[in-house]
This record gives C-alpha cells, structure tokens and sequence, in this order.
C-alpha cells in the first residue's frame, strides 16, 4: 500500500514538474520575438475587405447583404448527388482524382462551353479545375505575369485581381467605367474607347475583364467587347475574362463571351465558377477554358500550388452540368429559373433603397447592387478625422446602427479613382426573401427618421 502511495506521489511530483517546465518554456517562446522578415511582395495587399466587414457584421448580429452569397438552398438534387457520391459504394470519389480536374466534370465543361465559345474545346488540354474562380484568377495571373508586364484592371474590379496581379511582380494599371447620360442603369457606364487605347503599350501583357461585373452589374455588349478584342490583337495581349455570373442576366441581356469572337479564342482565358452557377459558393469549384498553349501553363502553375480539388465535389458539379445540359434552354433550366427569381429580389431592393433616399444603379447582371448614398442624412462627424472614405465611414455606421451589412464600393477601385467610388455602397440581392423584408423593416423605421 506505501509503495503504491510512493509511486503515486512521485508520479504526480514528475506531472506538476513536467507542467512547470512546459509553461515556463511556453512563456519562453511567447517572450523572443521573430526577426524573419516577411517576403516584400507582401507589402500593401495585407488588408482584406470581407474580413474587416464581415467581422464587423458578426459583431452587431447584422441582416447581411454585404458578401456575396446566397443563404437560400441551392437546387436539391445537387445537394442530393453530393450526398450520394460521398456514401456510394465506389471508394475512389473518396480519394484523389486527376490533378487538372475529375474526368466526367472537365469532359462535361467542355461539352457545355465549347458551343458557347465557337470551338472543339480539349477536356484534358484546355480546362482546369481550381479551388474556385479565385484558384483560376491566380493560375491566370502566376502563368504569365513577370516584373515589368503591366495588366489593365478596368474598375470597379472584384477586389483580388489588383493583389494577385503585384503578387506575381506586375503593375497595375487601372481605367474606371465611367457613367453617361443619368448613370441610373448598369449599361449607362461605359470605357472611354481613347482613354483604353492610351492604356495599351508594349508592356501590356494583360486586361482583365469582369462581365457581368461585380459590384457594378454591367454586362459588356458586343460592340464594346468587339472594341477591346481589337487592342488585345492589335497588342498581343492575353485577357482574362473572368464570366462567373454569366447566367445572371436581367432584362433580356446577352451575355457574350470574348473568347468566342474572331481572333480571341486564341489568347484568352475564360472563367467560370460552380458557386456561382448553382448556388454552391462553399464548394469553392471553378474553372479555366483557353487554349491548350496557354493552358499548359495554368496546369504548371496549379500542380504547383493546389495540386488537386476534391474529388466528390468535383462529381456532384459534374452531375449538376449534365442535368442541366439535359434541359438547357428551357425555362425549367436553373440557368434561367435563378435570374428570373433575383430579378424580383433585384427590384424589391432597389425601392427600399430608394425609400431612405438612395438612389441604386440597376444592374443588367450579377447579383449586386449600387446605390449612391451621398445624400443621405446621416451625421459621421464622430469619423471624419479617421482618414478613411465616406462609403467606409457611412457602411460602418450603417452596420452598427442600423444593423444591416453591406460593403463599401471603393474597395472595388485604385487610390487613384476612388473618388468616383466613395458615393456609393454595395448590397447584395440573392438573399431569402426573409432577409430582405428583415432589411426592408430597419430601413422602412429609419426612413420616418429623416
């Protein structure tokens, strides 16, 4: 009995050493600090808007129409084919598929996309699958950007083409839409044709092209497409079209691919995304077409970085295309049942905007909004000496006052253009209609206010 009373006591004599010379050696480590310096083409892409606003969403519980996705359900059967794909008997939708993309969905984007874009596209020589359209911005811009290449960014541009363009040593060099006439629609703003010509010089290596745009909602007609082909020939110049709201059209537009007019398909990479597509932006699935001698540079870049994406997601994305090729052009089609049902939600927003005396920019496509906010009357002199924009300033006070997020539209623009910005604010419409009418009540309250 005393020995086992020994052992027990010198057991937990050599625990409470052990646990003293962790914590003192812990709070060792915790003392030094790490000289190791930070790579230098970190430096000013550090900032994120989405965790600055969506932090500050979750703080004050806000109804949010600030990021971009949906919180209804996507369709069922793709939720129900990722269920069964991941239960199913075959164990290999458990394990690594092909690294540039699982067979049957590469195979079935090329089917679906090789009509819309004019050519025979190789589902092994000229698609990748990435870790969302972010994954394929990035194989675009790591493949074939250098130091001493400058890319045009056209603005408002989706806020990660400027840091991933000086990630890979490149310059930015940005041209806004600018509007005409009263500006109140998305097709009212439009490139100076002589300001973009001005843009492009031997250096140029790149534009990049968001259609429809995002937060803007602009969908480029042929015309103004035609217009930019026509530098990047001229140019030799590679576009990066990145079209993942390509099926989010209103009012009967057409969305036209660059890549599908003469002398584009050649140097241009076109983008596409599933969370987009079906409502699934958790899945992180999007895609590259171009090209097979541009391609094969993406495939260096992401057998590189990523390596692989997985496999039974890839299979239940496969699934959803083929399901919808089966129907595609009909009004069952989820490529137009969606838009039909956004552009309700679309609308229904933009007169709760107009209520509290903002006026929205109606979108062609997407599932943003812009509204000019600068005549509101709200008082952010507690703010004024901050620094940051107005829309910063404003979306802020909005956030915690008034409980509803949404973003500020210049984080879609360079230093340079953001005065065009700072009016404006950014909210997003694919939410349930709960959400907007939880929206519409707060906004409907401060509206008697003013």
């Amino acid at each position: 009995m005393r020995a086992k009373t020994n052992m027990a006591a010198r057991a937990f004599a050599l625990l409470r050493h052990n646990k003293l010379h962790y914590s003192l050696t812990t709070t060792s480590r915790r003392m030094t600090s790490s000289n190791v310096a930070p790579a230098s083409r970190l430096e000013g892409i550090d900032k994120n808007v989405w965790i600055e606003f969506t932090t500050l969403a979750s703080q004050h519980n806000a109804v949010n129409l600030g990021q971009g996705f949906p919180d209804f359900s996507p369709p069922n059967y793709v939720k129900e084919v990722l269920s069964k794909v991941v239960v199913s008997g075959d164990q290999m939708m458990n394990q690594y598929t092909r690294g540039f993309g699982h067979p049957r969905l590469v195979e079935n984007i090329s089917k679906l996309f090789g009509p819309l874009l004019g050519v025979d596209v190789d589902p092994y020589k000229e698609v990748l699958v990435t870790v969302g359209a972010y994954g394929s911005l990035f194989c675009s811009i790591m493949a074939f950007v250098q130091p001493g290449d400058e890319v045009i960014i056209i603005e408002p541009f989706f806020d990660c083409y400027q840091p991933m363009v000086k990630l890979a040593g490149g310059t930015p060099r940005f041209i806004p839409l600018r509007a005409t006439s009263s500006g109140g629609s998305s097709r009212d703003w439009k490139l100076d044709p002589d300001e973009l010509k001005l843009m492009f010089n031997d250096k140029t290596k790149a534009i990049v092209l968001n259609t429809p745009n995002n937060p803007l909602g602009k969908v480029y007609s042929r015309d103004e497409l035609t217009m930019i082909a026509e530098l990047c020939i001229e140019h030799d110049c590679l576009c990066i079209s990145d079209e993942v709201y390509e099926w989010l059209l209103y009012e009967g537009c057409t969305h036209t691919r660059i890549g599908s007019l003469p002398g584009m398909w050649e140097r241009t990479i076109t983008i596409g995304s599933a969370g987009k597509t079906f409502s699934v932006t958790g899945w992180k699935i999007g895609w590259s077409i171009g090209p097979s001698n541009l391609m094969k540079h993406l495939h260096t870049v992401s057998q590189n970085s990523i390596y692989n994406c997985p496999t039974p997601i890839q299979e239940a994305v496969a699934q959803g295309l083929e399901h919808e090729m089966s129907r595609f052009g009909t009004e069952d089609c989820y490529f137009k049942s969606l838009p039909r049902e956004l552009e309700v939600k679309r609308d229904h927003l933009a007169s709760i905007l107009r209520e509290v005396g903002m006026e929205p920019i109606l979108p062609q496509g997407g599932y943003f909004i812009l509204a000019d906010a600068s005549k509101l009357k709200v008082d952010l002199s507690d703010s004024a000496g901050s620094g940051e924009n107005y829309d910063y300033r404003l979306v802020k006070w909005i956030t915690r006052n008034k409980q509803v997020a949404t973003i500020p539209n210049s984080a879609f623009y360079s230093d340079e253009h953001k005065d065009i910005a700072e009016k404006y604010i950014r909210f997003c419409f694919c939410k349930k209609d709960e959400t907007i009418d939880k929206m519409e009540k707060i906004f409907k309250e401060w509206a008697k206010t003013m």
